[in-house]
């Protein structure tokens, strides 16, 4: 899988003119009170077992962000989630745009996987672990397992960035088996969607947003799970791998 790179030149973000930078700066700084306005109001309605509020206020928040930052987002084959009850959205990952936009424009009631180191973030590590994200504990084995698999089969729908970490070299890079096999453990069907254009505006490692650029989201056909065994992860996951190489550009 990782044997042949999406082959591309990255393209850096525009050069800033004042009005720009100003932008961005701003932008950032709402971003950061409206993170920790939502945060505390997801939390709130974890505690008191409304999951359904917490996807609203969740919408809320990326849509929030991606609003004030004049970011466009494109998205392609919404149509393949149709009459899904629940399902594993598997993606690269270029920026923290990818998070709140999939947060804004998913149907369902999305929920992401991330690291446990998470917890550590003031308000959004608490709103996490009594949200129904699934925060990864490699040390916990086996219960972290069942408990991430309570949470999927719950109803909610689980977004998984699978190469793992964020590249914003315009590249798509070798995906984990993780997201192959907690779909074959809950039984859902598994649906590829490759993200572009996002590393531009927020890489890695970036202070402000640079605003008002675009972003793509092309989501692809579920794939069904019935059958599969945990030892059909890494085919499942090279077939993942695949779809979203096969629908991402590198011209947005």
């Amino acid at each position: 899988m990782g044997s042949h790179p999406q082959a591309s030149s990255y393209t850096a973000a525009a050069p800033r003119g004042f009005f720009n930078l100003i932008w961005g700066i701003v932008a950032t700084l709402l971003s950061v009170l409206w993170t920790a306005i939502c945060a505390t109001s997801a939390a709130s309605a974890a505690l008191i077992n409304k999951p359904h509020w917490v996807t609203l206020v969740t919408r809320a928040w990326g849509r929030g962000i991606i609003g004030v930052s004049g970011i466009k987002v494109e998205i392609e084959g919404l149509e393949n989630l149709t009459g899904l009850r629940s399902y594993v959205l598997v993606a690269n990952h270029q920026s923290f745009f990818d998070i709140f936009a999939t947060a804004a424009y998913m149907p369902g009631e999305p929920r992401f996987v991330g690291k446990k180191e998470l917890l550590k973030v003031p308000l959004v590590g608490f709103a996490m672990k009594h949200g129904g994200h699934i925060l990864i504990d490699r040390e916990a084995g086996g219960q972290a397992i069942r408990k991430a698999i309570k949470i999927i089969q719950s109803g909610l729908d689980v977004c998984v960035f699978a190469e793992g970490h964020r590249f914003n070299d315009n590249r798509i890079h070798e995906f984990e088996d993780g997201a192959a096999w907690l779909a074959i453990l809950s039984k859902l069907p598994v649906v590829p969607m490759s993200i572009s254009g996002s590393g531009v505006f927020f890489p890695r490692g970036a202070m402000f947003v640079t605003p008002g650029l675009t972003m793509k989201m092309r989501i692809g056909k579920p794939i069904s799970t019935d059958g599969m065994r945990s030892a059909d992860r890494t085919e499942l996951t090279h077939r993942l791998e695949e779809a979203v190489r096969a629908s991402f550009t590198t011209e947005v």
